[in-house]
């Protein structure tokens, strides 16, 4: 049952964290168009949504992802996949949170084009996942890579480089 609730709660945030960083770079956009005290309402609205939702959504949604690794012992080639796009997402997290401390000094603007690959990129990111994770797809991993990752491997490799004496 504990399993369930962590799992929802793990959806929940990243539903949550996924739609803050798609929606952050409409926020971004915003910011070409106002100055004085528009622009600081904006500014504060952009920084209360990533530092009180996002960020927040962000560390529920890693966490309860890391408390699953432990309850259902998940150890599959896709799940590492879903790993490097979940490290992907975090990257992207905190470029945003670098974007906003910029973004708002004076003489600063998000052009289009920025808007646009974020956006797509942040959506293939979460797509990429939600793709992963839905359909577990069936990797398997070359025999050459797998021997490289055997227990005892580097040593064996690297015998040469390490031996004490000849």
């Amino acid at each position: 049952m504990s399993s369930i609730l962590l799992k929802f709660l793990h959806i929940i945030a990243i539903a949550g964290w996924s739609a803050g960083l798609i929606c952050l770079p409409f926020l971004y956009l915003q910011r070409r168009r106002l100055s004085g005290d528009a622009l600081h309402r904006l500014h504060n609205f952009t920084r209360f949504f990533y530092v009180a939702l996002v960020s927040p959504a962000a560390f529920i949604a890693v966490a309860s992802g890391i408390a699953l690794i432990f309850l259902q012992s998940t150890f599959e080639p896709w799940f590492a996949v879903k790993l490097a796009l979940v490290a992907a997402m975090v990257i992207i997290h905190v470029t945003s949170g670098v974007v906003i401390l910029r973004l708002f000094e004076p003489g600063q603007s998000y052009p289009v084009w920025r808007f646009v690959a974020v956006c797509t990129l942040t959506s293939l990111v979460v797509g990429a996942i939600l793709v992963t994770v839905l359909g577990k797809p069936t990797w398997t991993t070359p025999t050459a890579i797998e021997t490289l990752f055997a227990p005892g491997a580097l040593g064996v490799i690297l015998t040469d480089l390490i031996a004490w004496s000849k």
